[in-house]
């Protein structure tokens, strides 16, 4: 059975690539402190249909690439503002100095 992982998109400047951030909380063994731990996946986006912000989920596969080895599996919850929609892509003010 493959791996399935949900995460966040934080990257899709690639051609057909995103760039998925997962968080894990863990534990220090002596301490019993919690921290985060953040893993970067690069997945497979064959429709180039997935924007950063989204919630998506990545399945493995064969190799892709040097760096890629899961694909897009699915869309879970679309970003609430796309990165194109942001204020400073919309205006065209320009800072004067």
């Amino acid at each position: 059975m493959s791996r399935t992982l949900t995460g966040t998109v934080v990257s899709n400047k690639g051609d057909k690539t995103i760039v998925i951030s997962i968080q894990t909380r863990k534990t220090n063994r002596i301490y019993k402190k919690q921290y985060s731990v953040t893993t970067k996946y690069m997945a497979h986006d064959e429709k180039n249909e997935a924007n950063v912000g989204d919630v998506v989920t990545i399945v493995e596969t064969r190799p892709i690439s040097a760096r890629k080895r899961f694909s897009l599996k699915t869309i879970n919850t679309r970003a609430a503002i796309a990165e194109n929609d942001r204020v400073e892509n919309v205006t065209d003010v320009k800072d004067e100095e």
